[in-house]
């Protein structure tokens, strides 16, 4: 471990702990093993620190979701599971880097006072990623998507439902309740986008008759 991500994952430890507005550039220090001084050469505010952390945050997320989609594509399992995986991974990763805070919703409001380009930024890379895991998906499995869908379009409504169950869920609580509600609105959303393969398309080709050789008896 560098000594950046050293003092990055102390950085979380303490502001779990003591939420933004009380956590210092000292507290960190102490908790990275690390002088003031020491700390100030690599980030020159807690501001910055913060913003670092989150960042920090966000791209393991992004990355533990990817990682999720990528089993889920390799056991063969459907798209809207793929998709669900791929989220639910990544959000799982989200609240586990605020897990047992008494300060969640404090440290998610300077989230996006002190980070917005950064969430504003991963989202936007998420969708990305979603598009990307749609489009493979889909070419591997041979599906259909509906006229006018594309893998982007279906990607940005996946994300609509994502930000429509956190109004439902603030901070993604109960967590339990709030990934069910997702995923139930991801298979709604895939089975729709998804065009229906007609039955006839799907029966096996007869196979043509033996032709009889010269000479057999009937």
């Amino acid at each position: 471990m560098t000594t950046r991500d050293r003092i990055l994952e102390a950085a979380m430890q303490v502001f779990r702990r003591h939420g933004f507005r009380r956590s210092s550039i000292e507290q960190a220090a102490e908790a990275a093993g690390l002088t003031r001084q020491a700390l100030y050469h690599h980030f020159s505010s807690k501001e910055a620190l913060f913003r670092a952390a989150i960042e920090r945050v966000h791209e393991a997320a992004l990355a533990t979701g990817a990682e999720a989609a990528a089993r889920a594509e390799a056991a063969g399992h459907d798209l809207a599971d793929v998709l669900i995986g791929q989220i639910t991974a990544r959000l799982k990763a989200l609240v586990a880097a605020l897990d047992g805070s008494p300060h969640v919703e404090e440290l998610l409001s300077e989230h996006l006072a002190q980070a917005r380009d950064l969430y504003q930024d991963f989202a936007a890379r998420h969708q990305a990623a979603l598009a990307a895991t749609i489009a493979r998906v889909r070419t591997k499995q041979k599906l259909e998507l509906n006229p006018g869908m594309t893998p982007s379009g279906l990607a940005r409504y996946v994300e609509m439902a994502v930000n429509g169950a956190k109004s439902a869920h603030p901070n993604m609580q109960p967590l339990d309740a709030f990934l069910r509600d997702l995923s139930l609105m991801v298979r709604t959303l895939v089975a729709g986008a998804i065009t229906k393969t007609p039955k006839s398309a799907t029966l096996p080709r007869k196979r043509p008759a033996a032709r009889r050789k010269t000479g057999d008896r009937k």
